[in-house]
């Protein structure tokens, strides 16, 4: 009777918590798709077209991978047949990698607005150039993905080993396995994580060092603003130092986001590509337990994306609310005209941008 209650309050416990990661998972990203698409200034800015392209990837893992991954987790055993258990793992590797590959395009979009120069940035991040990285994110995934998954490359070797696994639970009962030989291993991993994840951390190093100097030389202008000239007028001087305490913590918060961004990004993803090379090599000893453990920390991902990508920036929140509240006015953008800073500094993505 203890056993029983103990395994149905796991149970109850396992759907409800699956169940909120994939309903957090559709709302955030639906929600971040519709506020570019009725949103005219959000749609002026080109990173919000990868953003738009990432809430798309990781709204369908949420609705193509998730839900079948929750009920072969639930049940115990896979219900589907050997055929869609294909089609399902060439999804989750599509989808998750395309998701992945949208980040490191976030990364570099940032690297280039904040880093360099306003017409560095418009000559390199060119409408083409961007629609041509959003292609790269969908179209690269697939030759790691449908194309080796359906040919069987990923299991050369392996087949024994697979079959094994597969009926592990009993001759009646299948799961849906997805093991790779030690090629694609590799191969899968430094597409799909090492090389993105190298690219993030040399180009949010930069940012991170490019906001804490601009805070630095804000900080340093308003000490040397305090012993200005007397002849100074005073509103003159309470604008720029309003404006450069804007700027200042602007930038602070930037820096601080950069550091919350990658790290969810390797606390959800690390675990289970770090796996995903050692299992090969130690003759696939990983416990199921750790593989499924490591694999729902990465659909985690989906669903923080919205949050760490729309949620901290200040004007998808103020689209959030129009959406969630109806349009009501008091959340609706004030007046180019009313807003004196608006033709002096422009924000990108957190970071304001003054221009020269």
């Amino acid at each position: 009777g203890d056993r029983l209650n103990a395994f149905l309050s796991y149970r109850i416990a396992l759907i409800c918590f699956l169940s909120l990661v994939m309903l957090m998972s559709v709302l955030g990203n639906l929600l971040v798709m519709v506020a570019v698409c009725k949103d005219r200034q959000l749609r002026k800015i080109k990173t919000n077209y990868f953003i738009v392209s990432l809430a798309f990837a990781d709204l369908l893992v949420s609705v193509l991978v998730m839900p079948f991954g929750a009920i072969e987790l639930v049940h115990q055993h896979w219900i589907y047949g050997e055929t869609f258990c294909l089609v399902r793992t060439s999804l989750d590797v599509l989808l998750t990698t395309a998701s992945i590959l949208h980040l490191c395009c976030i990364a570099l979009d940032r690297y280039y607005a904040i880093c360099c120069q306003p017409l560095v940035y418009r000559n390199k991040m060119t409408p083409m150039r961007v629609a041509l990285m959003m292609g790269g994110c969908w179209v690269i995934p697939t030759f790691i993905s449908f194309l080796p998954i359906m040919q069987g490359w990923n299991s050369i070797g392996i087949d024994h080993v697979i079959e094994e696994r597969r009926h592990s639970g009993g001759s009646n009962t299948t799961s849906c396995v997805f093991m790779v030989n030690k090629p694609y291993a590799l191969t899968c991993s430094l597409v799909a994580f090492y090389i993105p994840l190298v690219l993030m951390v040399l180009a949010y190093q930069r940012i991170y060092v490019t906001a804490r100097a601009h805070a630095l030389q804000i900080s340093m202008l308003q000490r040397a603003g305090g012993a200005g000239a007397p002849g100074t007028s005073g509103v003159s001087a309470d604008s720029a130092d309003h404006q450069r305490n804007h700027r200042m913590r602007t930038e602070t918060k930037a820096a601080k986001t950069l550091c919350i961004i990658m790290g969810c990004f390797c606390l959800c993803w690390a675990p289970f590509f770090v796996t995903n090379v050692v299992d090969p090599f130690i003759d696939y000893r990983v416990p199921d337990q750790l593989w499924t453990a490591c694999l729902w920390l990465g659909y985690i991902n989906s669903m923080l994306n919205p949050i760490l990508y729309a949620f901290l920036n200040k004007s998808f929140r103020r689209a959030f609310l129009i959406i969630l509240c109806c349009g009501r006015k008091r959340y609706r953008r004030p007046s180019i005209l009313a807003s004196g800073a608006a033709c002096a500094a422009t924000q990108i993505n957190g970071s304001t941008h003054v221009l020269k």
